[in-house]
């Protein structure tokens, strides 16, 4: 017993010893129970006293341990670390987001690198990299800071691929070709509504936009029916001359009141409702014409009316009806 923990301890120098990169933040995935199940316990350690260690040193490692399976582990996919050790530290993003990065390299080692999205259930990058050098960490020129400092925008074309927590990591790569190590680092996210919830909101202001719109036409149409209902329709000229005759059953007055009146009068279809006439500011001309039209349809070629007086209701009643008569005529006079 004493002689294997010798030999993990010795496992975990080397690993310090080739240790050169990692993501320090956003905070990536770490080693855990679930990987000691599927990687082997010497894999394990081995990170968990350096996470920074790369994925040849980890399967040296692995090689002949009896606890190590290839396809649980999956050691190609964020060296073997597990979702399930890392559910508390699920980042939420939304498409179109800006995430920053810090990358801790200890040893600089010519390479290439890259930042993508990876399928987890493929290990396969989704799309192009979010970001890319062709040459990284160069020991000709040391480790620039736009390597270790830099910022990612998540895509707005992965649907609902990154919906659920562990179907996706933000994954960091670095191959070192001149020493032929691999080190990546994984910060588990979702894809959140946000993106989605703004077209929503959008459909529904256009919704509702569309509604109002239809609204305003529906009463642009009703305006216009009452508009073509109270328009005029024809045009008269009218000479008037009235005398007025008053007999009650004790005296007999006569009042006779010539008027001379020529006026343009408007009038509108006698059809026309109450209703629709109260909404113009036409109303007193429409009445005008409802008066005279019994007389326009006795003749309506005749310069001079006769206007006989009700035989019903008193004497007030009647010479009442009769000024009434009068006043229209001299307010078509005025």
């Amino acid at each position: 017993m004493k002689q294997a923990s010798s030999i993990l301890a010795l496992a975990g120098l080397i690993s310090l010893a080739h240790g050169h990169g990692f993501v320090t933040s956003p905070k990536p995935r770490m080693p855990g129970s679930a990987m000691e199940a599927a990687c082997g316990q010497q894999v394990t350690i081995n990170q968990e006293s350096d996470n920074y260690g790369n994925i040849q040193g980890e399967l040296q490692i692995a090689a002949g341990q009896s606890d190590y399976n290839a396809a649980a582990c999956d050691i190609w996919l964020c060296k073997g670390y597990k979702y399930a050790d890392n559910t508390a530290n699920v980042f939420s993003y939304t498409a179109g987001e800006t995430v920053d990065f810090v990358v801790d390299i200890r040893a600089p080692h010519t390479g290439v690198a890259n930042v993508s999205i990876v399928d987890t259930a493929s290990n396969t990058v989704i799309g192009g990299p979010l970001i890319s050098w062709d040459v990284y960490a160069s020991t000709a020129t040391g480790v620039t800071k736009n390597e270790t400092n830099f910022s990612i925008t998540i895509p707005d074309d992965l649907g609902d691929k990154c919906s659920e927590g562990g179907a996706c990591v933000i994954q960091w790569y670095w191959y070192a070709q001149s020493i032929d190590q691999t080190y990546e680092s994984c910060i588990d996210f979702t894809l959140g509504s946000g993106s989605s919830s703004s077209s929503a909101s959008i459909a529904s202001t256009s919704s509702t936009s569309s509604a109002s719109t239809s609204s305003v036409a529906s009463s642009s149409t009703a305006t216009a029916t009452t508009t073509t209902a109270t328009a005029p329709v024809t045009t008269t000229t009218t000479t008037t001359t009235t005398t007025i005759t008053t007999t009650t059953d004790t005296s007999t007055v006569t009042d006779t009141a010539t008027a001379t009146v020529t006026a343009t009068a408007t009038v509108f279809p006698t059809s026309l409702s109450s209703t629709s006439l109260a909404s113009t500011t036409l109303a007193t001309h429409v009445k005008i014409a409802s008066t005279t039209a019994s007389s326009a349809s006795a003749s309506a070629s005749a310069e001079t009316s006769s206007v006989t007086i009700p035989k019903d209701g008193t004497s007030e009643e009647k010479l009442h009806w009769a000024g009434s008569i009068l006043k229209a005529l001299m307010q078509y006079a005025n």
